[in-house]
């Protein structure tokens, strides 16, 4: 994305506006417009997505709207033809049913017609059950993890080296036979073929459910936090992500309250747009301890 180019045709204003000076002559690109951010194309493609149509027009502009400007929605309080953001021009159309579905794929085909946006053909895949989206093998089911990303850990080889332990130092006891590498010894073969395993059977990531209250479960080492967004099934917690990063040289002095509290404002930070406005559980039950004066910036 970072080195992606759009072409988006412009108004006449937007033309002029455009212009610059050369040592030859006045400089007008009437043809294209290239845009390098792609915070740029998302505002785009959300115009189209939302309806924000109502954008005023002046005398002598081309047929087409200029995609550019915030624009008012048509009909305020309008979801999304696809009920959801798209990422960038990366468009997923999810749906209950078949009838669910043609209705929203006919609402975003007259969606592009109406903003001249064209679709790509070969990179599109209709009616599928499951489809790879940013990463990720999506489904009804969920979110799981791509079977290509991960052949690179299922065949890795056997190690010569001990330094790759302390990156799975908390997967015993699986790992203690590996502490004490030997070739000769079949444990050390069969843990790390067991260890391979472990790390590759990722647990499918449950789609965000707005009527579930979330959990939020902490857990934190000596030297890393990480958390889980849950929500309850019949009794029975569901992940919805995952987030973890190691912990910085001031923040290895915390002590493991102020650790999971680094956590859980991690979660937070991340979810932002999903929690905001929602109740949410934390897992262990220590919030209500802390002093509120003392975390009264965060």
């Amino acid at each position: 994305m970072a080195s992606g180019f759009w072409v988006v045709k412009l108004t006449d204003r937007a033309c002029l506006i455009s212009a610059f000076i050369t040592i030859w002559t006045l400089r007008v690109e009437a043809d294209a417009f290239w845009a390098e951010e792609g915070a740029i194309y998302q505002r785009m493609i959300d115009n189209a997505l939302y309806g924000f149509t109502r954008i005023p027009k002046l005398a002598g502009d081309l047929e087409h709207l200029d995609v550019f400007e915030a624009g008012e929605p048509e009909h305020p309080g309008k979801p999304s033809v696809l009920g959801r953001r798209s990422y960038i021009d990366d468009i997923l159309v999810p749906a209950d049913n078949l009838d669910q579905l043609c209705d929203r794929v006919e609402d975003l085909l007259e969606a592009c017609d109406k903003w001249n946006l064209s679709i790509s053909v070969v990179k599109s895949f209709w009616g599928m059950p499951k489809v790879e989206y940013l990463g990720h093998k999506v489904s009804h089911d969920g979110l799981e993890a791509n079977p290509k990303d991960l052949s690179a850990l299922t065949d890795l080889e056997f190690p010569g080296t001990l330094h790759y332990a302390i990156y799975a130092s908390t997967l015993n006891p699986e790992n203690d036979d590996l502490a004490d590498l030997d070739l000769r010894w079949i444990h050390a073969h069969r843990s790390f073929e067991v260890l391979k395993e472990k790390i590759a059977k990722t647990p499918i990531l449950r789609h965000f459910d707005p009527d579930q209250q979330a959990v939020v479960v902490v857990y934190a080492s000596d030297w890393a936090i990480s958390g889980a967004l849950m929500q309850e099934y019949d009794q029975v917690y569901y992940p919805v992500m995952f987030a973890s990063r190691t912990l910085k040289s001031n923040e290895l002095n915390y002590g493991i309250t102020e650790k999971e509290v680094l956590t859980l404002l991690r979660v937070l930070d991340l979810n932002y747009n999903t929690l905001v406005g929602r109740p949410i559980r934390d897992t262990p039950h220590w919030l209500g301890y802390l002093d509120p004066a003392h975390y009264k910036d965060a």
